[in-house]
């Protein structure tokens, strides 16, 4: 028999057509822009603030919307491309966000502005998962989805670190055309989307749609992320965010329950019997939290004790984008032939040793010594493992569930960022580094706290993979088959076979199909 491992998707032959490659460019343009609106904003608080007169708890939310409404609606828009169609949910999407990205650069209040932020992050929860599922069911398991993969990934990195690039240009101009510099991008790539993106059926065989589930997953991520954001200011032990958290706690119990009953889940909870996916899911999170917290300290570093300008330090960023933007055809390889676990590996040992080396900085600055070197290792770390995690969390699942695991691959991405950024923000404010009154000595050394949090969770996220490495040489360690269609031979109809063994994943199809067989 015939599994569904064992078809040729379009991207079989070893050299991509022209149309295939423009499919390919138009998801990396969308993974682009959603990367690029994450970054691009921090730079210009200072100059939103003083425009349209807003406080420090009004202009946090210009982040923060942007966050809730990307992270909570993560898991309902990588089960909605399954259930609606890929490509229909992420062409609405990609509208959805040109069409905010021109009325976030027009409005003239904090709420609306806010307001269009929050829509901009739902529409980007559509168009991550939809995107990723697009590439994972055109181009075939293997050397042909490792490159693509390694690719669009890329594209992700490179946006998210040229954000500060062009946001400290554009805020020279005006905070505006860092809010409209995405509309006219994410129109031009619809209109070549509408042509490009290939036709994908619903999936009508799970048998309808979850709205318990939708309901109770969706409040859960929205309130969880909400309450990792607020609490810094809060405070973490305070009534509110523990009664918040508590409610986030009894929503996701009831998700989890009625995951497990429903007939058609949100989130199929099988997919997590593989270790290689929770390893997945653990290191992205590990990954995404642990630069964006670190991000978030040196760019208060240069900015606050250095004296550097927008623009400036966005510049020191610079070496650590291009590595990753030059490196964005080769990483594919690099995961055929030596497995996603040792690369992860690699790349977190790196991601370390950078942050740790940031340890050293000083109130007067050393960029070679220091700044540079710490980049140039955090990029090339980005490079390895932000690939290879996607690629390690997308093999071996079946072509109707790549829409929920992108999501549950992007929700471990954001809420990770989202909670390390706030753990690192406690720590460095408990340490004296945020006083309106310290010196500049007290303010760094506020940081140094924070620097170390920052490398405790990369090295969390090394040691989460390293059980990974038993597995043979070449290969992506266990994987997990996630509800593959079967034939019953007595009956003729399919039926849902659920597999979750440890087998290999690197192109070994064979292997694949005689265990379904």
């Amino acid at each position: 028999m015939t599994s569904p491992l064992t078809d040729a998707p379009p991207a079989d032959r070893e050299h991509w057509s022209p149309r295939l490659w423009g499919t390919l460019l138009v998801l990396c343009a969308a993974m682009f822009l959603d990367a690029l609106d994450v970054s691009m904003v921090g730079v210009a608080l200072p100059s939103i603030a003083a425009d349209l007169d807003l406080s420090t708890a009004t202009l946090q939310w210009i982040v923060s919307g942007y966050i809730l409404g990307y992270g909570g609606l993560l898991l309902l828009g990588g089960r909605a491309a399954d259930l609606l169609g890929r490509r229909r949910v992420f062409l609405i999407a990609l509208a959805v966000f040109a069409l905010a990205s021109l009325l976030g650069g027009l409005v003239d209040s904090g709420p609306l502005l806010i307001a269009s932020r929050f829509v901009k992050g739902l529409s980007a929860a559509f168009t991550a998962p939809a995107g990723l599922s697009i590439i994972t069911t055109t181009f075939k398991e293997g050397p042909q989805r490792n490159r693509a993969l390694s690719i669009y990934t890329t594209c992700a990195a490179t946006g998210f670190s040229m954000g500060l690039v062009l946001s400290g240009l554009l805020t020279e101009l005006s905070w505006r055309w860092t809010m409209l510099l995405p509309a006219p991008v994410a129109l031009i790539a619809l209109v070549f989307a509408l042509r490009l993106i290939p036709h994908s059926s619903r999936d009508d065989s799970s048998g309808g749609y979850d709205l318990p589930g939708a309901v109770t997953g969706t409040a859960a991520m929205l309130l969880l992320v909400f309450t990792v954001v607020e609490a810094p200011e809060a405070g973490w032990a305070s009534a509110r965010t523990l009664l918040s958290f508590l409610a986030a706690a009894a929503l996701l119990v009831a998700f989890v329950l009625i995951e497990r009953r429903s007939a058609s889940p949100l989130v199929r909870l099988g997919v997590l019997h593989s270790g290689s996916q929770v390893r997945a899911q653990l290191g992205a999170a590990a990954f995404f939290g642990s630069y964006v917290a670190f991000q978030f300290i040196v760019t208060q570093y240069m900015q606050s004790l250095l004296g550097w300008s927008a623009l400036q330090t966005a510049l020191a960023f610079l070496p650590a984008g291009v590595l990753v933007a030059l490196s964005s055809t080769k990483i594919g390889g690099i995961v055929d032939r030596f497995g996603t676990p040792r690369v992860i590996a690699a790349g977190f040992t790196l991601l370390v040793v950078g942050y740790a080396l940031f340890l050293r900085i000083s109130l007067v600055p050393q960029y070679a010594a220091v700044i540079l070197p710490s980049m140039l290792l955090i990029g090339a770390a980005c490079a390895l493992v932000f690939p290879s995690l996607n690629i390690q969390a997308t093999n071996g699942v079946d072509d109707r569930e790549q829409g929920m695991v992108s999501g549950l691959l992007n929700t471990s991405i954001q809420v990770g960022g989202a909670f390390f950024l706030a753990v690192t923000t406690a720590v460095i404010t408990a340490a004296g580094g945020h006083g309106g009154d310290a010196s500049p000595q007290a303010v760094l050394d506020g940081f140094r706290p924070g620097l170390a949090v920052v490398a405790v969770i990369a090295l969390a996220g090394l040691l989460v993979t390293l059980p990974g490495l038993r597995g043979p040489r070449g290969t992506s360690g266990s994987v997990v088959v996630a509800r593959s269609s079967a034939v019953d031979p007595a009956a003729g109809d399919p039926v849902a076979v659920d597999v979750s063994d440890r087998i290999p994943s690197a192109g070994d199809v064979p292997a694949k199909a005689a265990l379904l067989d």
